[in-house]
């Protein structure tokens, strides 16, 4: 007879758990809740909250640091805050909104997965193997659309080169 114990949803990891709370921006651009985050980049209870705080408040300034110029910018311009900025809209919301969302969720992400990433060194099978490709590329592919994004805050093509 075998027994298996089995961890409660509340404790154990990989069950998703109901957030609380936001990170509080700098007043021009908007917070980011927390849940909008699990939800959208399909985090789990493996990611603990305080390593989410921390993962977002560093994409947060990021982010920020990336679209200074262009905020000094639109604040020059009048606008009180990124909501206030002409742009096309989607879903009742502008688009730059959406973009900077976007470039928070998938630069934090990035973080998370490099700081989470949980392997088998020996990558026995080939399902390992290309798992454990997937994780070494995403999150250079999660840098390179929150770049994507931020360009197109800025109105900048997509570019991408890399040296050999």
């Amino acid at each position: 007879m075998t027994f298996i114990a089995i961890a409660p949803p509340s404790a154990g990891a990989g069950t998703s758990l109901p957030e609380v709370g936001s990170v509080e921006n700098d007043g021009f651009y908007p917070d980011i809740v927390l849940q909008d985050m699990r939800d959208n980049m399909h985090l789990d209870g493996t990611v603990t909250s305080p390593r989410l705080v921390q993962a977002i408040v560093a994409a947060v300034l990021h982010v920020n640091a990336e679209l200074r110029d262009w905020k000094l910018i639109q604040i020059t311009a009048g606008f009180a805050g990124l909501a206030a900025v002409p742009a096309d809209r989607v879903n009742r919301e502008s688009v730059n909104i959406s973009h900077y969302r976007r470039a928070v969720y998938c630069w934090a992400k990035a973080d998370l997965t490099e700081r989470y990433r949980d392997y088998d060194s020996t990558a026995s099978s080939l399902s390992d193997k290309k798992t454990m490709e997937a994780l070494d590329n995403a999150p250079a592919e999660q840098r390179r659309n929150a770049h994507w994004v931020i360009a197109d805050i800025l109105g900048r093509p997509h570019v991408t080169v890399e040296l050999i």
